[in-house]
């Protein structure tokens, strides 16, 4: 009777937490601790289950990241409390990540840039294309959004970029975009919008150092490839 007490006690992620660690437990115990409480009939358990393996969706873990504050709110057992807290931990998880490449970023490395961005950019649902503004001893001084969409060289205008670049007295500039496929490889757009924005800073002397491209967990630096 008592083994069976303690194999019941083990599936509890609290009890698994304390007496194993928290590396011990699963992606859904992990979820079902921080949402702490169930619904009628239903564990926290369950719950964490269908949140992180809806019918829809086959990703696991990187669902949570898929979620809106409304999408949470129409999903049977999650209230604007839960809504909140799985909209945190999401933020949290970025920001954790986030804080950890900073301790290796370098701006003349395109693998730590990559990373440094790679949980601001590679869940993103559209492109979004960053400006990163260095000045002469190659640190950033000012970053921006430039563009949300498809990029393309109609709506990336280097006139614009390059004056925000001048107004805060950068000597150099980095493009830094996301592909939401996944796939880092620069389209023929990406290409063309690179050797556009490339040749106007050399006419007014403002470097353009690269254009990195998200992809997801991968990046691709248009001057490690030798597009410029």
């Amino acid at each position: 009777m008592e083994r069976i007490k303690e194999l019941y006690e083990e599936e509890r992620p609290y009890e698994k937490c304390e007496r194993f660690g928290a590396a011990n437990l699963t992606d859904t115990e992990l979820l079902a601790v921080l949402l702490r409480t169930g619904t009628r009939g239903e564990s926290a358990l369950t719950l964490a289950g269908r949140l992180l393996h809806p019918e829809i969706h086959k990703e696991g873990i990187l669902n949570l990241h898929s979620w809106t504050y409304d999408q949470l709110l129409q999903f049977k057992g999650i209230g604007k409390v839960k809504a909140i807290q799985v909209l945190c931990l999401c933020e949290l998880a970025k920001r954790l990540a986030k804080a950890s490449a900073g301790k290796e970023l370098d701006f003349s490395m395109p693998a730590t840039i990559a990373r440094y961005y790679m949980e601001d950019l590679r869940h993103q649902k559209k492109e979004r294309m960053k400006l990163l503004l260095l000045n002469t001893k190659s640190r950033l001084i000012g970053e921006s959004e430039i563009s949300i969409g498809t990029v393309n060289a109609s709506l990336v205008s280097p006139r614009e970029l390059f004056i925000e670049a001048l107004q805060k007295n950068a000597v150099s500039i980095i493009l830094l975009h996301n592909h939401p496929s996944g796939d880092p490889a620069p389209s023929t757009e990406d290409i063309l919008v690179t050797r556009k924005i490339q040749e106007a800073g050399y006419m007014i002397g403002v470097e353009l150092l690269d254009h990195i491209i998200i992809g997801d967990n991968r990046y691709i630096s248009l001057k490690e490839q030798g597009y410029f």
